[in-house]
């Protein structure tokens, strides 16, 4: 009598959201996958901390570095992809993947950068900032960090208020500049010419030119 009596009394949004496969089996999938690559890095040190396995390379450092941030531009580059997603396909729900994509992101971009600043530099600032300056590739690696640090601290729906919806539109766009910002960083961190950055790069183009390409589409269909 006291579930049916909840579920009475329960509001048709409550219900809905009860429902929603986006919450009840996408989110948590979600999850399971942006952090399974964690799993496995931790797993690789584990393995090679304790019985001497070799999955993390000679230079290990290195190798965690590369990794975190493969990931961290994998993971921007499907939080891109969500709206494109929606234009193409009319799913509309998938949207509400698109705060939790760039937080686990920006998650990985943190661990890159950390892992430089500790296990590479030591905290030697003064040597960080001498790479800032004379390395182009990190420079322009930072600036992608500075325009994710504000979009990660206003992702919630207090500062949607706080702001405005259109204010907050506008500074979440910065995730374009990331996001191009990311991809030059990869190809500039690499050493001659590879098609991987390209690759990314490419995918970056395209779900960029999708999202031009739309509001062309309805400001057309208006006329």
């Amino acid at each position: 009598m006291a579930t049916s009596s909840a579920a009475a009394g329960a509001t048709p949004h409550r219900v809905a959201r009860r429902r929603d496969p986006v919450i009840w089996i996408i989110k948590p999938l979600v999850w399971v996958l942006c952090l399974a690559p964690l799993a496995w890095l931790g797993w690789l040190v584990a393995d090679a901390f304790f019985y001497g396995g070799r999955g993390l390379t000679a230079n290990s450092v290195e190798f965690i570095n590369r990794y975190l941030g493969d990931w961290a531009l994998r993971i921007l580059l499907v939080a891109l992809a969500v709206t494109p997603v929606c234009v193409l396909s009319g799913w509309k729900q998938v949207v509400r993947l698109r705060r939790l994509l760039g937080l686990f992101a920006f998650f990985y971009v943190v661990l890159h950068v950390a892992n430089y600043v500790v296990l590479d530099q030591f905290f030697n600032w003064a040597a960080i900032w001498d790479d800032i300056i004379k390395r182009w590739y990190i420079t322009v690696g930072m600036v992608g960090l500075l325009c994710l640090i504000p979009l990660a601290i206003t992702s919630t729906k207090g500062w949607i208020k706080k702001m405005g919806g259109c204010n907050w539109n506008r500074l979440h766009k910065a995730v374009y500049i990331a996001g191009a910002a990311g991809c030059l960083h990869f190809f500039m961190m690499r050493k001659g010419f590879q098609y991987e950055p390209l690759v990314y790069a490419g995918i970056f183009a395209s779900l960029m030119a999708i999202r031009a390409i739309e509001p062309l589409k309805r400001k057309f269909k208006q006329r």
